[in-house]
C-alpha cells in the first residue's frame, strides 16, 4: 500500500510555493497525496508567524493532524518553527521541526525518522527531531522547484528570500534571514517547463521582491544589470507560452522612471501594482521604520500612471500602530482617497515579541483598532467599486480559471490583467483560455459581469 502524505500551507504566497515544491518531492518519492483533512502517514504544515493569530493557527493545525492520526509523522516547517523552536521542541504533537533554508531536506528527514521509528520502540524516541539553522547566518538561496501546482492556470514563482529592511513591527527578517536571490537560469528553466505544461500566467514572488538581485549587483554577470528585476521580466517575456507576467508585493523605492519604462515595454506585463504602504501618515511611517514618505509614495504612483492606463494599485495598511493618534489615522484616510486604490488589505496591528514596536509606548486598544479597521474597510470597498466602474463598456481580456455558479447561473470566472474578477455567463468550458469580453455591469461586490 502506498504511503500517504498531506500538506497545509499557512500565510503568504512564498509559503504556498515552498509547499508545492515539498509536495512534488513526496510525490516523486512514491507518496500518494491526500487532502489535509484525510488520514495520512505524514502531515506537513508550512507555518506562518506574521501575527499572533498566525502562531495560534499553526499550533492548531499541527495538533489537529496528530489527533487525526496519532501514528503519523507530523512535520512543522517554516517561519513559526524558526521563531519558536524551543516551545515546539516540547510539543508532543510534533515529531519533526524543520526551519527555513532546510525545507529542501524534509523528505530525507521524514524518511530518516520513519526508519528510526521502525528500529526502536516509541518510548525510547526523543519527543521530536529538529533541523533548524541560524537563519541570520545563511547566505545561500535554498533551491526548491515546483513541477506542478494545485492551481493549473497561474503559477507563483519564488525568486527571492529574506529581508534586510527591519520594519519596527515585523518579525520576518528574524525568521527568514537576509536577502538571498535565486539564480536567473533556474528561474527561467522552471518557468519554461511550466509554460510547456500549459501554464499561462506567472506571478513572481518573494519575501522582499524589490530586493531581488541586489546582493549580486557587484558581480560581473550579464544577467544582473542595474535593474535585476526588470532584466528578469524581460527574459521571462521571451519564453514561448508565457501570456502574462505579474509581480507580487513591491516597495515604492524600486519604482524609478527607468524601471517603469522598461516594464511598460513588456507586452505580457500586467499593470497591477501591489505597492506596500502601511500608513499614509509620515510620522507613523517613521516609527514603522519605513524608508519613504507619503509624498514619495504618491510620486511613484503618478509615475506609473504616466506609463500605464488605469493601472490597479493594491496595498496593505496597518491600523492601530503604537502611538497612532486620531489625527494620524485621518491622514491615512485622506491619503488613501488621494491615491484611489483598487483594493486595500487592512490589518489591525499585532504585537510581535522581539520587534521594536512591541515595546513602544501608547499601544492602541483593541476597540479603537477595530473601529479604525471598520472605517478603512468601508472606504476601501467604496474605492474598489469606483475602480471597477471605470471598466464598464470596455473590452477586456479574461484568463478563465474556473466554472462557478452564482444565484443558479453558470459562469466562467477569471481575471483580467489588472486582477479584476470577470464572469462570463455560459456553460461552455473556457478554462485556461484568454477570452476578449465586453464588461457590462458590476455583478457582485467582487465580480464584473461580461459578455463574449
Amino acid at each position: 500500500m502506498n504511503k500517504t502524505a498531506a500538506f497545509l500551507s499557512l500565510g503568504c504566497k512564498v509559503n504556498s510555493y515552498e509547499t508545492e515544491a515539498i509536495r512534488g518531492m513526496f510525490e516523486a518519492a512514491g507518496y500518494h497525496i491526500v487532502d489535509f483533512k484525510d488520514i495520512a502517514d505524514v502531515y506537513v504544515v508550512n507555518t506562518c508567524t506574521v501575527t499572533n493569530i498566525a502562531d495560534r493557527k499553526s499550533r492548531q493545525m499541527l495538533h489537529q493532524a496528530k489527533k487525526r492520526n496519532p501514528d503519523a509523522i507530523i512535520a512543522a516547517v517554516g517561519c513559526y518553527v524558526q521563531a519558536d523552536e524551543e516551545n515546539l521542541s516540547k510539543d508532543s504533537s510534533v515529531d519533526l521541526i524543520v526551519g527555513n533554508n532546510k525545507k529542501s531536506e524534509i523528505l530525507q528527514l521524514v524518511e530518516g525518522l520513519r526508519i528510526k521509528r521502525d528500529r526502536i520502540k516509541d518510548e525510547e524516541l526523543d519527543i521530536n527531531d529538529s533541523m533548524v539553522v541560524d537563519i541570520g547566518a545563511e547566505n545561500e538561496y535554498e533551491d526548491l522547484e515546483v513541477m506542478s501546482t494545485m492551481e493549473k492556470i497561474r503559477a507563483f514563482i519564488k525568486i527571492q528570500d529574506g529581508c534586510n529592511r527591519f520594519c519596527s513591527y515585523c518579525i520576518i527578517p528574524y525568521v527568514r534571514g537576509r536577502v538571498r536571490s535565486r539564480d536567473v537560469v533556474d528561474i527561467l528553466k522552471e518557468i519554461t517547463k511550466l509554460a510547456e505544461n500549459g501554464y499561462k500566467e506567472f506571478v513572481l514572488t518573494g519575501i522582499h521582491l524589490s530586493s531581488f538581485g541586489i546582493e549580486r549587483l557587484n558581480k560581473a554577470d550579464e544577467l544582473y544589470e542595474l535593474m535585476p528585476l526588470a532584466s528578469l521580466l524581460k527574459s521571462i517575456s521571451k519564453i514561448p507560452g508565457v501570456s502574462r507576467i505579474r509581480l507580487g508585493s513591491l516597495e515604492p523605492r524600486i519604482i524609478t522612471e527607468d524601471f517603469v519604462k522598461e516594464i511598460a515595454g513588456i507586452e505580457q506585463f500586467c499593470p497591477h501594482f501591489h505597492l506596500s504602504l502601511q500608513s499614509g501618515s509620515n510620522t507613523v511611517l517613521k516609527r514603522m521604520n519605513r524608508k519613504y514618505s507619503a509624498g514619495e509614495y504618491e510620486e511613484k504612483v503618478q509615475l506609473i500612471r504616466r506609463y500605464f492606463a488605469n493601472p490597479a494599485f493594491t496595498t496593505d495598511i496597518i491600523v492601530g500602530f503604537p502611538g497612532e493618534t486620531q489625527e494620524e489615522f485621518e491622514e491615512t484616510l485622506d491619503f488613501v482617497k488621494k491615491i484611489g486604490f483598487s483594493q486595500i488589505h487592512v490589518f489591525k496591528y499585532s504585537k510581535r515579541a522581539g520587534t521594536k514596536a512591541a515595546t513602544m509606548p501608547n499601544q492602541i486598544s483593541k476597540e479603537v483598532m477595530q473601529e479604525r479597521s471598520n472605517i478603512l474597510i468601508d472606504l476601501a470597498e467604496e474605492m474598489s467599486r469606483d475602480y471597477k466602474e471605470l471598466f464598464l463598456g470596455r473590452i477586456e481580456k479574461v484568463l478563465v480559471e474556473e466554472e462557478v455558479v452564482i444565484d443558479g447561473v453558470e459562469y466562467q470566472l477569471g481575471h483580467n490583467e489588472r486582477y479584476l474578477k470577470l464572469a462570463i455567463p455560459t456553460n461552455e468550458n473556457l478554462v485556461n483560455q484568454i477570452i476578449p469580453v465586453e464588461v457590462e455591469k458590476v455583478l457582485t461586490k467582487d465580480i464584473l459581469l461580461c459578455k463574449k
